[in-house]
């Protein structure tokens, strides 16, 4: 697993709106550089489709995701 530039974890979010997942790594991908990683971590399953379609949508890569029990683990390269 490629090592992060930056973590979201968002674990103690359950039942977090879709719009806010997004808005919350919209965020996060602001505060590093282009092809910088960005880490989230987060147990609501939602975040996997989130995630997905958001890295589609933006050209950003969605290098990994993982799901470890309840935990859904993703990196996500800045474009």
């Amino acid at each position: 697993m490629p090592q992060e530039d930056k973590l979201l974890d968002i674990t103690g979010v359950s039942g977090l709106d879709g719009a806010l997942i997004i808005l919350r790594i919209k965020k996060a991908l602001t505060e590093i550089d282009s092809g910088q990683i960005l880490k989230v971590v987060a147990t609501d399953p939602v975040s996997q489709m989130e995630l997905e379609a958001f890295a589609s949508e933006t050209k950003n890569i969605l290098l990994e995701q993982v799901q470890t029990g309840a935990t859904f683990i993703f990196l996500l390269q800045k474009a």
